[in-house]
């Protein structure tokens, strides 16, 4: 064997190395709960620790947000001037999350549910109409199946009830992948960041730089951890079922210019199948985050859901 040869094996053999040391050290990184949001304050739950911001009146009807995957509370900025005139509204930093704490696990969307409901007890918030985007959409109604004292309502933005046919495009896979997933989350520019995002909303949408600090913010094993735990509990039981069961009126949104989920009159029309009374709405112009792309009218949507049932009277009017 020649020099030449010897010189490259060498080279693949120590590359081979550093690449395997990576994905050791990126695969068990962990970083603690801070900050990172105005009037934002940290949870030191049995669970873990998590960020959380308050708005609105305190006495008032409660609404809890929770965000999308690589997402956090800044997510619902937009809609929360609407949202706070009358309401208190509680807005969660997922585990791995935001300013929350990120453990090498605990991903799961049941955890995820018993964390978001230990906030809720904390803060003394029963009776909640709970707004889920995405990720967060699994995550309340896994909310609604395990602590349903705390739930009124449920609405959920742009979750399927399975991820069948779904995609989070090229620049996510590539981060899932196996070792290269790991080198790829080491040496991402922000700019790559910023290209996988916009798959999160309608064609065209300026993307902003705050969302691309949000995927920043997280560690490897919850960018990893995460999405695999919804992909787990919906493929378990489709979120459709599962809401069924639960018994709590629905309402469920999908933006028409989706780029992630498959067809979404479709996935709407199979909440409407399954869930008695679901109320559903397809926003024109928006893609997969009408919380951000179209903050007046989810929120107006939102608000007239979140209005307390009216009983009928004998003619089947409401009173």
């Amino acid at each position: 064997m020649g020099r030449g040869w010897k010189i490259l094996i060498a080279v693949l053999v120590a590359l081979g190395a550093l690449l395997a040391i990576n994905t050791v050290v990126v695969s068990h990184e962990t970083k603690p709960a801070g900050v990172t949001e105005p009037g934002g304050r940290i949870l030191d739950l049995r669970g873990g620790k998590l960020e959380v911001v308050e708005h609105g009146p305190r006495d008032g009807s409660p609404i809890v947000l929770v965000h999308c995957f690589s997402c956090a509370i800044n997510w619902w900025d937009r809609m929360m001037p609407y949202l706070g005139r009358e309401h208190r509204v509680v807005a969660v930093d997922l585990l791995g999350h935001g300013g929350s704490e990120k453990p090498a696990s605990g991903y799961t969307i049941p955890n995820q549910a018993d964390l978001v409901a230990e906030a809720m007890n904390r803060l003394g918030v029963r009776n909640a109409v709970v707004v889920g985007h995405s990720l967060g959409g699994a995550v309340v109604t896994g909310l609604a199946e395990r602590s349903p004292r705390l739930v009124r309502k449920v609405m959920i933005i742009d979750t399927p009830p399975s991820h069948k046919g779904d995609s989070l495009g090229f620049v996510a896979k590539l981060g899932f992948a196996p070792v290269i997933g790991e080198f790829f989350w080491r040496v991402k520019p922000d700019f790559a960041v910023k290209k996988g995002l916009e798959v999160a909303f309608a064609p065209g949408f300026d993307v902003p730089d705050e969302f691309v600090e949000d995927v920043n913010r997280m560690t490897y094993s919850s960018y990893h951890g995460s999405p695999q735990g919804s992909e787990d509990y919906t493929d378990e039981e489709p979120l459709d079922q599962r809401m069924k069961e639960s018994g709590k009126p629905l309402m469920v949104l999908m933006g028409a210019e989706e780029q992630i989920v498959h067809d979404p009159a479709e996935r709407l029309a199979e909440y409407r199948r399954t869930v008695p009374g679901a109320r559903t709405k397809l926003i024109a112009g928006s893609g997969h985050s009408p919380n951000v792309e179209k903050p007046a009218e989810t929120a107006a949507l939102l608000l007239e859901f979140a209005e307390p049932s009216l009983p009928k009277n004998r003619t089947g009017k409401r009173k």
